[in-house]
């Protein structure tokens, strides 16, 4: 998703650089050569401190007005708790939380009035979901730093938007040591367009972008249906 976002923030007239971020820098090495001068790779790994500091003291020098900020790094594991291990449970919290809290963080000072902040949350923030526990619990940490980060923003003319999409066509999930429960596979969207809903979501301001019908109302039931209940269905789903 993150390429689409690139390939989405080209269009912007108003955005002369783009610094993309990703630990496999043959790949942004590629991008950057489609578009020199105005894309620019940072090979980094966000599970490091380490990289933080680096990129701290490059914002520090060059002192960049960033319009948009994209955290679009995401990890998820799929299987019961008992069945992952521990390490993996950690970077699924390193990538997700920890990463996505201190990239936000250090960019804070670069913002200005009309800045953008678009934080990859997902469909899964809205309930508990058995067999993708810490993945769904570490969304649900980004859609609440997300809005109270919003709010603290409001005064500067800087708003927070939350991309939550269902499943999404994209390597996430054979990464994610599962394939995708088949009920599921039924709510597969494409990247691109969860992307130029979440662009247009933000320049409108909104907290919250959500594609597609289905998502919609996975939303509003976790607003009104008891969570025993969203538990029950979450099991059955998430079964192979």
């Amino acid at each position: 998703m993150g390429k689409d976002f690139v390939r989405e923030i080209l269009k912007e007239r108003n955005v002369d650089e783009i610094w993309m971020i990703a630990r496999r820098g043959d790949r942004l090495d590629a991008m950057a050569a489609k578009e020199p001068g105005r894309l620019r790779a940072f090979t980094l790994d966000l599970t490091e401190m380490s990289s933080f500091d680096e990129l701290k003291a490059v914002l520090a020098e060059e002192k960049p007005q960033i319009l948009y900020l994209v955290n679009s790094a995401g990890a998820g594991r799929i299987g019961r708790v008992d069945e992952i291990d521990e390490k993996e449970h950690a970077f699924v919290v390193d990538i997700n939380v920890r990463a996505l809290t201190c990239m936000s963080r250090i960019c804070l000072p670069y913002l200005k009035k009309g800045s953008r902040i678009i934080q990859l949350c997902s469909g899964s923030s809205f309930l508990p979901q058995p067999e993708f526990a810490s993945y769904a619990a570490s969304k649900a940490y980004v859609r609440s730093f997300s809005r109270a980060l919003g709010q603290e923003l409001k005064k500067y003319g800087v708003t927070v938007t939350s991309v939550c999409p269902g499943p999404v066509k994209t390597e996430f999930f054979e990464a994610a040591g599962k394939e995708i429960a088949p009920a599921k596979k039924g709510f597969l969207v494409e990247s691109k367009d969860v992307v130029k809903q979440a662009m247009k979501d933000a320049k409108s301001g909104k907290a919250l972008s959500i594609y597609g019908t289905s998502m919609k109302l996975v939303h509003l039931a976790g607003k009104i249906l008891p969570t025993r209940v969203v538990l029950s269905v979450m099991d059955v789903l998430m079964t192979d």
